[in-house]
């Protein structure tokens, strides 16, 4: 049997090719078996000036004003896979290699940038150029898993607001980027970006015919010039899943939902949602924007493995949300393996509640299936009254003030149906 693909995957549909006038975001999280993905809530805030900011591994100038962020991110770090802020930006990174080794050392993780556009970004374009700035002025490396095996690469992004989304692609400090206004898109652990440029680095072509890779004359194709000639199997496998992400988006073009990008983001035979290795989904996100500014935008989060076997939970920001620490993991202090030098040397429990609790519900499907999926129906059931919920407030039917505690008691009563 050949491989499973292993590799993220970000997906975004754009009138006409959602069924409503929405932006539909989605992104599974692939990563090692065992890391807990939690879901943090950041207020906004303002900073005083010359304050610096840590980040994983660096410390970076912190800016005077940042904004409300929800995220979805490996316990151990700073930085995170996906989220959104409270201006309607939602952001999600894939691995890639190319021809640019990946610098040694540590500066900022792709994660660490995602976060960042986020917290500095009030567009997706906005977004974009606060990466692109950070990875001129600190470039982009470090161990990307809880790891003392190195494990490093480069990155790209999915960024998407109420109106557009952007693909930018990074080699290094150099970086490419595509605009996209409306259908569907997608992009994997593989560099996408030919020749339909619409933003790039100053020097991005200067570098690719000094190095030999372009003659300067012919078609400038940057998946092409920049793709390694020998890429790592991950990139390979990923081919797969990429075209098989855009099999899915496509049979769906004109009619995606936030309920059709779930489906998606739950497809096993397309490996999409991969269970198989040393990797596997450890966490989902799919969010709904509308066009019209004056509805809130909805993001869902499963803060458990596996999304055919979770459920969505909706957020919505609001003055009256309540924290939810039953999905956040504890913290370690200078203790933490991640603080301290060398890095990485031990392990401490990561685990949330709702993570503890899922894992009994999983064992359970494994030991008594009639039981876990009895519970497992209850629970999709439940995912099925809050997307109603949600359709009912876009359509006016429902304040969306009355649905600033949801996240608070989907994951309160996921946690009692697992119990």
């Amino acid at each position: 049997m050949a491989e499973a693909p292993m590799s993220c995957d970000c997906f975004v549909s754009l009138p006409p090719g959602s069924r409503d006038d929405h932006v539909i975001f989605g992104k599974n999280s692939d990563r090692p078996r065992d890391e807990v993905q939690e879901v943090a809530h950041y207020p906004a805030a303002c900073h005083s000036p010359g304050s610096m900011l840590e980040c994983t591994y660096i410390q970076i100038p912190q800016v005077e004003h940042t904004h409300a962020v929800v995220l979805s991110k490996p316990a151990w770090m700073w930085g995170a896979e996906m989220g959104a802020n409270d201006q309607g930006v939602c952001i999600g990174n894939e691995a890639v290699w190319t021809r640019e080794p990946v610098a040694p050392g540590e500066s900022l993780l792709g994660m660490d940038l995602v976060r960042l556009g986020l917290e500095r970004g009030d567009s997706a374009w906005a977004a974009l150029t606060v990466i692109t700035g950070l990875l001129e002025q600190h470039g982009q490396g470090g161990p990307c898993r809880e790891d003392p095996e190195p494990f490093s690469y480069h990155n790209t992004f999915l960024l998407v607001d109420r109106n557009q989304a952007w693909v930018l692609e990074t080699a290094g400090r150099l970086w490419v980027a595509q605009k996209v206004t409306e259908g569907v898109k997608n992009i994997s652990n593989q560099l996408t970006v030919g020749a339909e440029i619409t933003a790039e680095h100053p020097e991005l072509r200067s570098v690719a015919q000094a190095q030999g890779w372009w003659d300067g004359e012919g078609e400038f194709n940057f998946s092409r010039v920049f793709s390694p000639e020998n890429p790592p199997a991950r990139m390979e496998l990923a081919k797969k899943r990429y075209k098989g992400g855009t099999d899915l988006l496509q049979q769906h073009d004109g009619s995606v939902t936030a309920a059709v990008m779930m489906s998606i983001l739950r497809d096993k035979p397309s490996g999409i949602c991969m269970d198989s290795g040393g990797f596997c989904t450890t966490g989902s996100m799919v969010s709904v924007l509308p066009r019209d500014s004056s509805l809130p935008c909805i993001h869902f989060f499963t803060a458990t493995p596996d999304p055919s076997r979770s459920i969505f939970k909706p957020f919505i920001f609001s003055d009256l949300s309540i924290p939810v620490p039953r999905v956040v993991s504890p913290q370690f202090g200078p203790d933490d393996p991640v603080r301290k030098q060398p890095r990485f040397q031990s392990q401490v429990d990561r685990r949330h509640d709702l993570y503890k609790a899922h894992q009994v519900a999983l064992n359970t499907m494994e030991t008594n299936p009639d039981e876990g999926l009895a519970v497992y129906e209850i629970l999709r059931d439940l995912e099925s009254q809050c997307l109603s919920e949600i359709s009912a407030m876009l359509n006016g039917e429902i304040p969306a003030e009355e649905l600033g505690d949801l996240f608070f008691d989907s994951v309160d009563t996921e946690i009692k149906f697992y119990q």
